[in-house]
């Protein structure tokens, strides 16, 4: 017997047979606006909804507007530019470039220098991966180092979404004294997730594996501070002393945090 075909709510007799018994088809027009909810099981409404609650989310976590502050005046940290986004590396991500001995922590509250980084990430960053290059090069705790428990605060109130964008932490010169305090004091105060992703890299050769040339700038003093270590490789290990007083302060003088009462 023929089969019946149901158009937007009109059945039309069909002019060939099925091959078993009756059916009924539903054409709808997307364009009708038409609630196809009640035509679905029970299990694919769940489905829908599953996908609607997973999209929502989704689009919370890439929500940044909450994180910039265009009414606030960073005009005095961007001339410092110890933050700033500059090139890729080999990989493709894009990179952040920070220069610690530009950082006026003595000036600067933990509070603002949290703006201030959020504000870049959402405003100025791309979708995709990133990474990081921080120098460490003549870095002193009493001015540029804003603590650990400032830079774990930080971290761990980024949105998850930035956290797993970040591919790599390119740490350049960090002598013997950071690779102690972070090894030990590190696990603590820094997510392990974020921990792992730490590349020490004692000299600039060991970046240009990763970043190609001319992709970050670096400063004059870094790689006078480089070519000081080429040449007095012991340095780096607290072992040799340093003429130049370009190696950092002692670790029992190593800063935990700054401005946390701010």
């Amino acid at each position: 017997m023929p089969g019946r075909v149901s158009f937007c709510g009109r059945e039309m007799e069909s002019s060939s047979p099925p091959p078993s018994d009756d059916f009924s088809v539903f054409v709808l027009a997307s364009y009708l606006g038409i609630d196809v909810r009640p035509f679905l099981s029970n299990q694919q409404r769940e489905e829908s909804q599953s996908e609607v609650v997973e999209i929502e989310e989704v689009d919370e976590w890439h929500d940044c507007t909450q994180y910039l502050y265009p009414d606030e005046d960073f005009s005095d940290l961007e001339f410092l530019q110890f933050f700033r986004l500059q090139g890729s590396d080999r990989a493709g991500n894009r990179i952040f470039r920070i220069v610690g001995k530009y950082f006026p922590a003595l000036v600067v509250s933990g509070e603002r220098l949290k703006k201030y980084v959020f504000h870049k990430i959402c405003s100025e960053l791309p979708e995709g991966p990133f990474s990081i290059v921080y120098m460490h090069s003549t870095v002193q705790k009493e001015d540029n180092f804003p603590g650990l428990s400032i830079l774990r605060w930080i971290y761990e109130d980024l949105p998850p979404v930035i956290k797993d964008r970040i591919q790599i932490v390119y740490f350049i010169h960090p002598g013997i004294r950071s690779r102690l305090a972070f090894s030990t004091l590190g696990r603590f105060f820094l997510s392990g997730y974020l921990y792992w992703k730490i590349k020490y890299v004692s000299r600039l050769q060991y970046l240009w594996d990763d970043v190609k040339k001319g992709e970050v700038e670096i400063p004059g003093f870094v790689q006078k501070h480089d070519a000081v270590l080429e040449h007095r490789p012991l340095t780096d290990y607290g072992i040799e002393p340093d003429p130049h007083c370009l190696t950092e302060v002692p670790i029992t003088s190593f800063s935990l945090g700054r401005h946390e009462g701010q």
